[in-house]
């Protein structure tokens, strides 16, 4: 009996290794990424990209392809709401223009971005290695000419803060079905969607926002539909 009770001991510590290695590279929502998004931010498109990044955030904080994108210790985040949950993202998975975003639009850089070109997207080959590197070959060289539209910014969503917002992702599901209708390009973006239990939403014609309010993301009055600049939302992270 206590020869039993070694061997299952043992095994279950050759187990855990092996489950927390395989959990670190699934997108799992609710992970607590130490930020908050109190109020719909502010957002304006990064020159010549199709990404929007939020100036008054203290934080590497982006929206692109109707999904939002953090980057913080090392490792990215995204989330269909602004405010999370969030689930992890494998760099091998980031979408390409969210990484050729250049390192002067990154609100709170990390000490190895230090002495990067401000112009430049980080050197994300150099910072994850020769592997990264092989299998995203050519990731900082694109074709201008050919750049895709920005999506329409979800800002039916600056309807919802505080208590108001929505924790529940059935809610948040709820709301971007009646809401949003975008259809994502992305595999990382679609797959999030999946794996929250719903398909992206289908897209009409002009693949445009028909959230409250009639906003309708770009063209509707700046890049974040209210006016020069951005909408006029605020947001502070902690």
């Amino acid at each position: 009996m206590r020869y039993l009770l070694v061997v299952l001991v043992m095994l279950l510590g050759a187990l855990s290794p092996a489950a927390a290695q395989v959990s670190i590279g699934i997108a799992t929502p609710n992970l607590s990424i130490g930020i908050n998004v109190p109020v719909y931010p502010q957002f304006t498109q990064v020159p010549g990209y199709p990404v929007y990044y939020a100036p008054s955030l203290h934080a590497n904080y982006f929206f692109y392809d109707g999904a939002y994108w953090v980057y913080r210790g090392d490792r990215w985040y995204v989330s269909t709401w602004y405010n999370g949950p969030w689930a992890y993202v494998d760099p091998f998975n980031v979408p390409l223009f969210v990484l050729r975003v250049p390192v002067r639009y990154y609100r709170d850089p990390p000490r190895y971005f230090h002495g990067w070109r401000r112009d430049a997207p980080p050197r994300w080959g150099e910072h994850w290695g020769h592997d990264w590197e092989q299998r995203r070959g050519g990731w900082d060289h694109w074709d201008r000419r050919s750049m895709p539209r920005a999506a329409p910014l979800p800002q039916y969503q600056r309807h919802y803060s505080g208590e108001r917002y929505p924790r529940a992702m059935e809610r948040q599901r709820d709301l971007e079905t009646r809401n949003y209708r975008y259809q994502p390009r992305e595999p990382a973006v679609r797959q999030h969607y999946e794996q929250r239990g719903q398909g992206p939403g289908p897209r009409d014609d002009r693949g445009q926002d028909r959230g409250p309010g009639g906003d309708r993301g770009p063209g509707g009055g700046g890049p974040g539909g209210g006016g020069p600049g951005g909408d006029k939302g605020h947001g502070r992270g902690r």
